[in-house]
């Protein structure tokens, strides 16, 4: 069954976006796994306001992955990278697996419209995004690039009133940058 893994960089004092929104303070000197964890996944689930962040990167880094983005926009602009729905994370999610197993049944072969069952989902964010697969109880792995930088406010990494779940660390990894990956697997 395909994982829907958060993998996304935060301050030390747990922000994933500084005041106004400012992504200056992430480090990129290298990848820090980026390469091998988008290898792993075809499907991306990101906020609006992440999305229009990512516009202002230039070129779409996203080629060849089925990009859903959350809004509540009834009129949200048009872009044909990307599928936007207003559905909850969990009404989402459940299509997905519908699209999967409906797309094997009728064919025989794995997969949905270019999808891949054995490659996962990435929750791309933002925070109040994060906060509805939390609470929904969809999130399978978060991997955290924590940054040794505190911003002293912005976007939360998770915001405040997000159910408890317990996380089972399953590896870290410290780079010469002073940036600290750490795994967890939600615990079930």
């Amino acid at each position: 069954m395909r994982r829907v893994r958060l993998f996304i960089a935060s301050s030390l004092d747990g922000y994933i976006a500084g005041p106004n929104e400012s992504l200056d303070w992430l480090f990129t000197d290298e990848d820090y796994g980026y390469d091998a964890f988008i290898e792993q996944v075809d499907v991306l689930a990101m906020g609006r306001r992440t999305f229009e962040t990512v516009l202002g990167f230039g070129e779409w880094p996203y080629a060849g992955k089925r990009t859903f983005v959350f809004s509540r926009s009834e009129n949200p602009p048009l872009d044909p990278r990307v599928t936007y729905t207003s559905q909850t994370p969990g009404e989402w999610l459940a299509e997905r697996y519908a699209e999967l197993a409906t797309h094997r049944s009728a064919s025989g072969a794995p997969g949905a419209g270019g999808a891949d069952p054995a490659k996962d989902i990435w929750l791309v964010g933002g925070g109040e995004l994060i906060r509805g697969f939390l609470d929904e109880f969809l999130v399978d792995e978060l991997i955290v690039a924590v940054h040794p930088v505190v911003l002293g406010g912005g976007t939360p990494l998770i915001p405040a009133g997000t159910h408890r779940h317990r996380l089972r660390l399953v590896s870290q990894q410290a780079f010469d940058s002073g940036l600290v990956q750490l795994h967890y697997v939600v615990q079930r």
